[in-house]
């Protein structure tokens, strides 16, 4: 008896063991790889202590755009969609995506350079026009369940 009670014990702290290890490396791996998404409003809120690691979303300002002539990359403001008073400058090293420009909507991912205030991007993605997007309203005779069934194609 007491022999399978303790190989019951066994199975039970090492089912535990596995599933508290498991449990740990899910955690961690959250946390690690976890940023903030973040309007260029919000970020300001929370102060610059807190972004050491961010994906700010926003529109490139229409003034201080200028090539980076050290490395490849640019330096930008960063304008909140809704106020564009709130700015954060950011600078990007890397690729810049053919769609790029003053006005355009991006995404950048990095965090702050608490000596400069300046956002270091290590990643920069443009919102491309969609083909899909419409661009204007339909009547309801263009409706596909207005088109008459003749039969013969499907």
């Amino acid at each position: 008896m007491s022999q399978k009670k303790n190989s019951r014990l066994m199975y039970l702290v090492a089912f535990l063991l596995i599933f508290s290890g498991v449990g740990y490396l899910v955690v961690t791996s959250i946390s690690q790889n976890s940023t903030y998404f973040l309007e260029v409003s919000e970020a300001l809120a929370m102060g610059t202590d807190n972004l050491d690691r961010a994906r700010l979303f926003g529109t490139v300002g229409d003034s201080g755009l200028q090539r980076d002539a050290d490395a490849l990359g640019v330096i930008f403001n960063l304008q909140d969609k809704e106020d564009q008073s709130k700015i954060i400058r950011v600078r990007y090293t890397g690729a810049i995506p053919d769609l790029f420009a003053p006005g355009v909507e991006v995404i950048v991912e990095g965090g702050i350079n608490p000596d400069s205030n300046v956002f270091m991007a290590s990643t920069l993605m443009t919102k491309c026009a969609s083909k899909y997007e419409s661009t204007g309203s339909y009547s309801s005779g263009d409706h596909p369940d207005n088109i008459p069934y003749t039969g013969d194609v499907y």
